[in-house]
C-alpha cells in the first residue's frame, strides 16, 4: 500500500487527489506526526510517497510515476498530446508553484513594513500575470489541456487556495475561477481536503 506524507494545504494535496482519482488505496500520514521526517525526505519537504519502503519525492515526479503505472484519463497516451500535458504539469509545478513560494518566503522572512508590503505586491502581480496566461488558454477550452482535466488543473487549484494567506490581491480571471470551481467540486478533491482536516486533528 502507498503511504503519502503530507502537510495540510500543501502541494501534497494534489498527489492525494490523484491517488483518489486513480482509486488507489493509501495511508495518509501527517509530516508533523513523524519524529524525524528528514529520515524520510532529506530536504524535509512534502509530498513523499512510500512504496513498500522505497520513497519517492517531488510532487510532479510522484504524479508522473502514478500516472504511468496506473490506467487513467489524466495523462494522454498519444505522444504529442501527452507532451503538452507534461508541459502543463511542469508549468504548474516549476513556474506557478515557485511564484507562490516567493510570497511565503517574503511573508516569513521580512518584518512587517511598507517594504515588505511592496515586495508582496510585486510578487502578487507576477502571479496575476501567470493566471492571465492561464485565462488566455481557457478561452476555447474548460481546462488547461483541453476538454479533460489533468494533474496541472489539480495543482493550479491547490495553489489558488494559497492566496488567502496574504494581504495582497491576486487576480484570477473568470474562466480560471470556473476551472478551479470544477476541480474543487470533484469528489476526490473534496474527500482529500476532508481527509487532511481529519488527519491534522
Amino acid at each position: 500500500m502507498y503511504k503519502l506524507y503530507f502537510s495540510p494545504g500543501a502541494c501534497s494535496l494534489a498527489v492525494q487527489v490523484v491517488l483518489r482519482e486513480l482509486g488507489l488505496p493509501f495511508e495518509l500520514i501527517n509530516k508533523a506526526s513523524v519524529a524525524d521526517y528528514q529520515q524520510i525526505n532529506a530536504v524535509g519537504a512534502v509530498p513523499a510517497l512510500d512504496i513498500d519502503g522505497a520513497v519517492l519525492t517531488e510532487g510532479a515526479a510522484i504524479m508522473l510515476y502514478l500516472l504511468d503505472k496506473h490506467a487513467n484519463d489524466l495523462l494522454p497516451a498519444e505522444a504529442s498530446v501527452r507532451q503538452q500535458a507534461i508541459e502543463n504539469l511542469m508549468f504548474a509545478n516549476a513556474t506557478v508553484h515557485p511564484a507562490y513560494s516567493k510570497l511565503f518566503f517574503l511573508s516569513n522572512q521580512l518584518a512587517d513594513s511598507a517594504v515588505k508590503q511592496q515586495a508582496l505586491q510585486v510578487a502578487a502581480e507576477h502571479i496575476s500575470k501567470l493566471w492571465q496566461l492561464i485565462e488566455n488558454r481557457l478561452q476555447t477550452q474548460p481546462y488547461l489541456g483541453g476538454q479533460q482535466y489533468s494533474v496541472a488543473d489539480i495543482l493550479l487549484t491547490v495553489y489558488a487556495g494559497w492566496g488567502r494567506f496574504f494581504s495582497v490581491v491576486i487576480h484570477i480571471g473568470p474562466r480560471s475561477q470556473a476551472m478551479i470551481n470544477r476541480i474543487s467540486a470533484l469528489p476526490g478533491y473534496q474527500a482529500a481536503v476532508a481527509a487532511e482536516q481529519q488527519a491534522a486533528i
